[in-house]
């Protein structure tokens, strides 16, 4: 299947298939037609679309005919330029994911932030390590915060919690549990 074929696919979702759809990935079961982990990240994007943020689905960046970088996507809304992170993996995500985002975001314009999606969480070496670099400008999903934003239609609204968040506390772990959006 095309690239494109997964974008008209996902673009046939409501949020209760999605959320039905992230109940099946938790779940372990394989999602007819989707590679590993494209699912999970079209899920992701397709969130915020409905909301009504512009999203760029799955690209690549080429020069001279040559990948330099696989980016699962990214987001604008209010004001944010987000690129975006999916990771459906049976184990935690490490540092190694956010350092990677991190140095695309080094390539673009400073106002650009990340987002990583994590259906497993984070290492505890990756949570204090992302907080505790020059300019913590990834900001981190956990299944929590993913399930919270779907069901509540609050995909948006947490992007710009976990922002506000990181500009007034330095700290980009934000669960949106906290707060009622």
């Amino acid at each position: 299947m095309r690239a494109a074929d997964h974008v008209a696919r996902i673009k046939k979702l409501r949020k209760s298939d999605l959320i039905g759809m992230l109940q099946q990935l938790v779940a372990g079961k394989t999602l007819s037609g989707w590679p590993d982990g494209k699912a999970f990240e079209h899920l992701i994007l397709r969130a915020f679309e409905i909301e009504g943020a512009e999203v760029t689905w799955p690209f690549s960046v080429r020069r001279d005919g040559q990948e330099l970088e696989q980016i699962d996507g990214a987001v604008r809304d209010d004001g944010l330029s987000c690129l975006v992170e999916a990771k459906h993996w049976a184990e935690k995500v490490d540092y190694t994911t956010i350092a990677k985002l991190r140095a695309q975001l080094n390539r673009r314009p400073s106002q650009v932030i990340g987002s990583v999606f994590s259906a497993s969480g984070y290492t505890a070496p990756a949570k204090v390590l992302a907080q505790f670099t020059a300019s913590p400008n990834v900001l981190l999903w956990e299944l929590d915060d993913i399930e919270y934003g779907l069901k509540n239609r609050a995909m948006r609204k947490g992007l710009q919690a976990k922002f506000r968040h990181a500009v007034e506390h330095g700290f980009t772990d934000y669960s949106l549990l906290v707060e009622a959006l």
